[in-house]
């Protein structure tokens, strides 16, 4: 791994989540950006600072009990990535 690689992650939330799970990643300043690939089936992608794994990690975790959160499998080659669990997130550069 070199030290400029992301970590991208797939997750399917209801579709009014969207902005304030991305506000509250913005808070953090830097440690992840959302991306919306599908608003209608609420299918957003992460990208997350190296090092900050960890940090989004906690916060997905601490957002748990109000927003559900499903990693999402995509068609490889769809959107760039396939994520299938929280665990395993794939790297990019």
């Amino acid at each position: 791994m070199t030290p400029l690689e992301t970590t991208t992650r797939i997750l399917r939330i209801d579709r009014r989540n969207i902005a304030f799970l991305k506000f509250v990643l913005e808070a953090y300043e830097g440690i992840a950006v959302l991306t919306t690939l599908e608003r209608d089936s609420g299918t957003v992608r992460l990208a997350i600072a190296p090092g900050c794994e960890g940090e989004v990690a906690a916060v997905l975790n601490d957002l748990s009990p109000t927003i559900r959160m499903e990693p999402h499998e995509t068609p490889a080659g769809a959107h760039g990535s396939v994520e299938r669990s929280f665990a395993q997130p794939k790297r990019t550069r």
